[in-house]
């Protein structure tokens, strides 16, 4: 592969190039009330946005998805939107905007989804059963030392390959979410008194749902409660909002709080840090990188970006690069994970195979700053991340791979399994699956 760095400078797009945001004022951009006000939530939001500019079977397409397949609702903040189709111009933008790559997982529509199987034979709504795993209501106790709190089930933007699908956002025509019984109050109390229980956790991922989503005031107590379990010495706080909604994380309340939050850690020698979530270069705007600096500046050890591999938006070497180089030499954010797209219902034409990442892995390595090159890996069910290259066994024609961890009792084997997309297998694999449909 032939790659040639080259510095870009970050670009905010001109929102006002679409028409319903021609009036809106830069003081209007930076308000985050303002930005969630007017998040399309619709076609008919979405047309109002952009006018003209998209031919009616876009829409047809966008509303025959919404009621056959999405796992997801529809959530775009302008500013999620307006890095969609950044450059193009003219009268008619459906075709740039079919193609765009944050469209495809953003704004998913009915042609996008695989027409023979949308769905691989193994795919679940809780496809790396985190709800089996909770030790009190929204705590996921999967690794020895680590642990996920979820606070919230809601986001500012929904992404349609969610992970959490079976429980995060509003139910779709096609899924009815499951949902928090305990109070957050009560649901934190109980995550609080589990962790001074059990003094083998020391990292805790606090996630949701989306934390921008979470009554600042609530969030800090919860963080500073943390702060005060003795045996917590790493914690991770959870939010895309930092790409789809920066304006929520540059308020003087929260940066302010944030800097708080942070000088406590600091006492206490506990390492925090914002994992974020973030696709394709052009999501990183100037917007992006202020943010990211503002919790730079306040005191946070690391803003760390945790993507996912996914078709059509970022399974290329250039792809990859571009946005590495992107987050990591304009934005202060770390390149750190990249996943294989979870296997969820509805989400053939996203994933990719294990091979496909592991040349991918291959294809990046000695570009980037060691300490800045992303590990791509594959969440197995009940294992855990592994690194692509760790697969043990990989029968690349069926793309069925297993991976260096022996099951938990009572788990088959086969349960641990990660499944390469059907369409991606040869002829002789996709002969299989369709004699045998295990």
């Amino acid at each position: 592969m032939t790659y040639t760095y080259a510095r870009r400078e970050l670009i905010e797009p001109d929102w006002r190039r679409l028409p319903g945001w021609a009036g809106v004022t830069e003081a209007q951009w930076r308000d985050p009330q303002w930005q969630r006000a007017h998040s399309v939530r619709n076609a008919a939001q979405l047309r109002a946005v952009m006018g003209g500019l998209l031919a009616d079977r876009f829409y047809a397409d966008l509303l025959a998805d919404q009621e056959q397949m999405a796992t997801m609702p529809l959530m775009l903040p302008p500013q999620m939107l307006n890095t969609m189709v950044p450059g193009a111009t003219g009268p008619d933008l459906t075709e740039a905007f079919y193609a765009d790559p944050l469209r495809r997982y953003m704004l998913p529509v009915l042609s996008d989804r695989d027409p023979v199987r949308p769905s691989h034979p193994r795919a679940t709504r809780d496809s790396l059963h985190e709800a089996e795993m909770w030790v009190v209501e929204g705590l996921t106790h999967r690794y020895p030392t680590k642990v996920l709190a979820e606070l919230v089930t809601t986001c500012p933007q929904y992404c349609g390959h969610c992970t959490r699908m079976d429980l995060v956002g509003h139910s779709t025509a096609q899924v009815a979410k499951q949902r928090l019984a305990l109070r957050p109050v009560d649901r934190q109390d109980a995550i609080i008194d589990y962790l001074k229980r059990t003094p083998a956790v020391r990292d805790v991922v606090v996630s949701g749902g989306d934390l921008a989503n979470v009554p600042w005031k609530r969030l800090e107590a919860f963080v500073l409660r943390l702060l005060d379990t003795e045996s917590v010495r790493d914690i991770r706080l959870a939010s895309k909002a930092l790409a789809g909604l920066p304006q929520h994380w540059l308020q003087p309340t929260v940066v302010d709080g944030l800097a708080r939050i942070a000088e406590v850690a600091r006492q206490r020698a506990v390492n925090i840090a914002l994992h974020t979530h973030i696709n394709h270069v052009q999501s990183v705007t100037p917007l992006v990188a202020e943010a990211a600096r503002a919790m730079l500046d306040a005191g946070l050890r690391d803003v760390r970006n945790q993507g996912v591999l996914m078709r059509g938006v970022n399974d290329s070497p250039q792809a990859l690069l571009d946005l590495c180089f992107a987050m990591q030499g304009e934005a202060n954010i770390l390149p750190y994970y990249f996943y294989l797209c979870d296997m969820i219902p509805n989400a053939e034409h996203w994933r990719l195979a294990v091979w496909e990442a592991q040349e991918l892995q291959d294809a990046i390595m000695g570009y980037l700053p060691g300490y800045a090159t992303p590990r791509l890996v594959c969440d197995v069910p009940y294992v855990g991340k592994r690194w692509v290259h760790q697969v043990v066994d990989y029968d690349r024609e069926r793309g069925i791979s297993h991976w260096t961890r022996t099951p938990p009792e009572g788990v088959e084997p086969d349960e641990c399994a990660y499944y390469d997309p059907i369409g991606a297998l040869p002829p002789a694999g996709i002969a299989w699956w369709q004699a045998t449909r295990p």
